[in-house]
Parts: C-alpha cells; structure tokens; sequence
C-alpha cells in the first residue's frame, strides 16, 4: 500500500466506523472501485485498533462507572442501572462474538460481493429511515431499559452481514423501541468498544500466523489517523444528532447503493 492509500482508508475508516453507513462495506468497495489492492489484513487490525481507542478515550468516564458497577454487582449482588448495561453489553458481545465465529466463511464471501452490500446498504437504509421518522424518540439514555439493552444488543447480529452498518442497526432498534437519537448513539457508541475489540482480536490472532513483513510506519499512521478522526466523527455527531434527522445518512445509503449496483450488475 502506497501513503496515499494508507491515508485516505485510514479516514474512511475513522469517519464510518460510527456513523450509520458501514465501515466494512465501504472498505471491501474502495479498493475495487478505486483500482487499488487489497488493504490487507495487517492494516485492517491498525484502524480497529484506531477506532477502538478514540471510543474508549471519549467515553472512558462511562467505561470507568460500568466496570466499577458491574465489580461492585458481582461482591454485593446488589445491581445498578450501570451494572446491568455492562451485563448487557458482555452478554451481546460473547453472543454476537460466537455467531461470527461460526458464520466466518458466510460472511466472508458476502463481503466479496459487491450486490449483497448494495442490498444490505438499501435495505437497512430504508429501515433507518422508518425508524427515523416514525420512532416516538422520548425517551433519554438514562430511561433504557434492561429489556431494551439486550434487544438492542442482539441485533448487532445484522451488522455481520456487510453493507448493514453496526451503528445503523443499533440505532434503528433504539429509536423504534421510543429512544432519541443522542440516547440510542450514545448506547450504540458504548456496545461498540467490546464488539471493535474483537474483531480486532480475531484479526490479529489470523494476523500472527500470517508470514507477510509488516511496515510498522505505515500502521502506526493507520492507527493515529484513525483514532482521530473517528474520535472528531463521536463529538460532532452525538451534536448533529441533538438537532437534525438521520435522513441525510439515509439519502447516502440509498444513493450508494444504487451507484454499486449500477456499476456491477
């Protein structure tokens, strides 16, 4: 991979990761679409790394009370609002952890499929958009529910399929179940560090038994680079979101996945 590709993925990764339009899909097309080579596995385990640290440093005061509650709920048996989001979260990260495990090969010829991100790009853009615009979106972050968690939490199981986007479907659920959209960001943005962890981990243990030579410069750029734009990308959205409409991620999806299919049907 030459500079300029290191960089302009490195963005890309940083920017979609949390934003509803999919980090996975957008880096499985860009090569393709670009005429460029394949990113590589070393580099793909960089920019989760990247990713990974910018939500642990913006919400590292919500990380610190969940792993102090959920501690303290395991000495005293006594739970918390707290301690029964990090439940939830553990619970639908091993979950979402061993499905993944057993659907690697599916998921990895999805991935090589242009047309079945383009569907899974229009498909759960529509559905963001219906939650977008007919969720109650009353209630705040700290009225979510146990029942909400884990549901919100199990759905993430669509975001395997590539073209879906994580956070897109995390905050579909959310909104539909009556969450605004800052309160089911930020819930999304809290389930997102375990889920990036692993599959960072995965990768990286595929990456040990791989003989490739690393150019260490070059993802320790990947990294740096992602990590702060996906950091930038946490702050200005969860402020978008106190004022505008998801509508406009809508319109992008829609958009693409209609210049994917035209351009490999």
């Amino acid at each position: 991979m030459d500079w300029s590709q290191i960089i302009w993925l490195s963005i890309l990764q940083g920017l979609t990761e949390f934003l509803p339009v999919s980090s996975s899909g957008h880096l499985a097309l860009a090569p393709s679409m670009l005429g460029w080579f394949d990113q590589g596995l070393a580099f793909d385990v960089a920019v989760h790394v990247g990713t990974l640290i910018a939500v642990l440093g913006y919400f590292h005061e919500d990380f610190r009370l969940l792993i102090r509650e959920w501690v303290r709920s395991i000495i005293t048996s006594r739970s918390t609002f707290q301690s029964n989001m990090a439940w939830c979260i553990l619970f639908a990260t091993v979950f979402i952890g061993l499905i993944g495990f057993l659907i690697e090969g599916i998921v990895s010829t999805l991935a090589r499929n242009p047309i079945s991100i383009a569907i899974a790009t229009i498909g759960f853009g529509l559905l963001l958009g219906a939650a977008d615009l007919w969720g109650r979106r009353v209630r705040e972050f700290n009225e979510i529910r146990t029942r909400d968690m884990l549901l919100i939490g199990v759905v993430q199981i669509l975001a395997l399929i590539p073209g879906t986007s994580r956070s897109g479907v995390t905050l579909t659920a959310g909104m539909a179940m009556g969450l605004t959209r800052k309160a089911a960001a930020r819930f999304s943005f809290l389930m997102a560090a375990p889920v990036i962890f692993i599959a960072g981990g995965w990768e990286g243990y595929q990456l040990i038994t791989d003989s490739k030579p690393i150019d260490w410069p070059k993802l320790s750029v990947a990294i740096g680079l992602s990590a702060s734009i996906a950091f930038l990308c946490i702050r200005y959205f969860l402020r978008y979101l106190e004022r505008y409409s998801l509508m406009p991620f809508v319109w992008y999806r829609l958009i693409l996945g209609v210049i994917i299919l035209s351009l490999f049907l």
